[in-house]
């Protein structure tokens, strides 16, 4: 196919667009709102908090005056998002603190957990947000497959291993980011680590499903406790998520107009990690997943308690927390 035969299907599929935002528009995400101040004293942590989502969270966090711990791998540009935050948000603000946290690394989890345990009085909230992408194959520190690490092992052992601190701040919340794209996966339980094969799609679907089967498993055995944990699916939102992701040079154009039409801004995806954190109606629900804050309706293979159970054990093992 020649080149200006693509660049007339990139601009006539824009100009279509245009002609679909104009009579179709996406139906657009409700701001929440909430007292200022309401989170003056909490204390919480973001994982993944120096872009997209995460940032947004931790800017919105900040009106509220909470107190955020920014967990981020990459320092030199956390502190640099810190600086643009607090400029952001103004005077009257929260406060913000800045640890290393590489999810690729299990090593660096205990270290994390370690200090904050060692320096914190109370945890309120763990917003599980980080992620990992599509990447081609590669490993964590460890060994394992890198989506799989990142998106559910390491926050797997970084929720337990802060779970005391949770249970001793209670009552206390724990948020967990998954997506819509668990639909098309399932637990491989033969291959979880994907060494056999690997299908990129798919071990994000994976991952993200095992988000939710974890969601599921430590609700049930946190009950009672004080301690609530949620998922939620944020949509399709405009982040550098989807840098692994090879977009043809000529059709970008088309692809940066798309998700300026149709994909939710940070801001818009950060509304239901907020709501989740912060909002009163969310006191002592746990075991749930929402969605444009209102809960959502899952698949079974998302509360299969026999599966989730089993993958309970093997992240244990996989993380060395049973021997």
């Amino acid at each position: 196919m020649s080149a200006a035969i693509i660049l007339t299907a990139v601009l006539g599929g824009g100009i279509l667009l245009i002609a679909r935002r104009i009579f179709f528009k996406r139906k657009s995400v409700k701001l929440l709102s909430y007292p200022a101040g309401m989170m003056r004293g909490k204390t919480i942590i973001v994982t993944g908090a120096n872009s997209g989502i995460g940032k947004a969270t931790v800017t919105e966090l900040l009106k509220l005056q909470a107190r955020v711990i920014m967990a981020c791998r990459d320092l030199p540009r956390a502190e640099e998002v810190a600086v643009e935050i607090k400029k952001t948000v103004g005077p009257d603000q929260g406060q913000v603190v800045i640890k290393h946290l590489d999810l690729a690394s299990l090593k660096s989890v205990h270290s994390f957990c370690e200090e904050v345990i060692k320096e914190e009085l109370k945890i309120d909230v763990l917003i599980n947000n980080a992620g990992i992408y599509q990447c081609p194959y590669t490993k964590t520190e460890e060994g394992f497959e890198m989506q799989l690490g990142v998106n559910h092992l390491g926050h797997f052992l970084l929720t337990h291993l802060l779970l005391d601190l949770l249970k001793s701040s209670a009552p206390s919340r724990i948020v967990v980011v998954s997506s819509k794209l668990y639909k098309y996966g399932h637990i491989n339980f033969e291959d979880l680590n994907s060494t056999v094969n690997y299908n990129k799609a798919f071990c994000y679907s994976q991952s993200k499903l095992a988000n939710l089967l974890f969601t599921h498993e430590l609700a049930r055995r946190i009950d009672g406790t004080g301690v609530t944990v949620n998922a939620l699916t944020p949509g399709i939102v405009r982040t550098n998520l989807g840098r692994h992701v090879h977009i043809p040079l000529l059709a970008r154009p088309l692809f940066k107009l798309v998700s300026w039409l149709f994909f939710k801004s940070p801001l818009e995806g950060a509304q239901t990690p907020l709501y989740l954190a912060c909002s009163s109606d969310m006191e002592g629900v746990t075991g749930k997943c929402f969605a444009n804050c209102e809960e959502e309706m899952l698949q079974p293979k998302a509360t299969d308690d026999q599966a989730a159970q089993r993958l309970w054990a093997l992240s244990e093992e996989m993380v060395g927390l049973r021997k």
